[in-house]
């Protein structure tokens, strides 16, 4: 609704003790005028300060952190993941993902902890649709594990390292 349709200044919101201090010039507790509330405040500061007005300037990210696990892609999913003789575990991630450089961190910290064990890949599931499709990924990150082919079990999303561990001492058990 616009702003003439409901008036601040109209004889029963001054009647009202409580509000005419702030909708009037003055009070009779301040005779004095004062400034009443404008809308929209200006933040902006009145004596002229100027700021630059240059180029604009572009979004550089300098610290983008990829995993030291090697990459898998459709083209060597097959040997890779599903020959492989020892379990693997795959993180699905995406390039612009968050929280996916977190479980990178874990993922590089679990493949030397489970070196000679356990295989760590990762996958861009933004390069490679298709696997992340016939594998049902619908979000980043998810970690399968995989052993003699099979995908034995999952943890979707980002967790303390303890929930890797844990699904990765399954897996080695079975």
């Amino acid at each position: 609704m616009a702003a003439s349709t409901f008036p601040l200044r109209s004889s029963r919101a001054l009647q009202n003790p409580l509000l005419s201090p702030f909708l009037s010039s003055h009070s009779h507790l301040n005779p004095t005028p004062r400034p009443l509330l404008s809308f929209p405040f200006r933040l902006r500061p009145k004596t002229g300060v100027k700021l630059p007005n240059g180029p604009p300037r572009s979004f550089k990210i300098f610290s983008v952190r990829e995993s030291n696990a090697p990459p898998v892609t459709r083209d060597s999913w097959e040997k890779s993941v599903i020959n492989s003789e020892i379990p693997v575990l795959v993180e699905f991630y995406a390039s612009w993902c968050g929280p996916c450089r977190m479980v990178h961190r874990v993922i590089d910290e679990i493949s030397v902890e489970y070196a000679g064990k356990l295989n760590c890949f990762v996958l861009n599931a933004d390069i490679d649709l298709q696997i992340a499709e016939d594998y049902e990924i619908k979000a980043v990150p998810v970690v399968l594990l995989f052993k003699n082919g099979k995908k034995c079990d999952t943890v979707v999303g980002t967790m303390p390292k303890e929930f890797y561990i844990a699904a990765i001492e399954r897996v080695l058990k079975q």
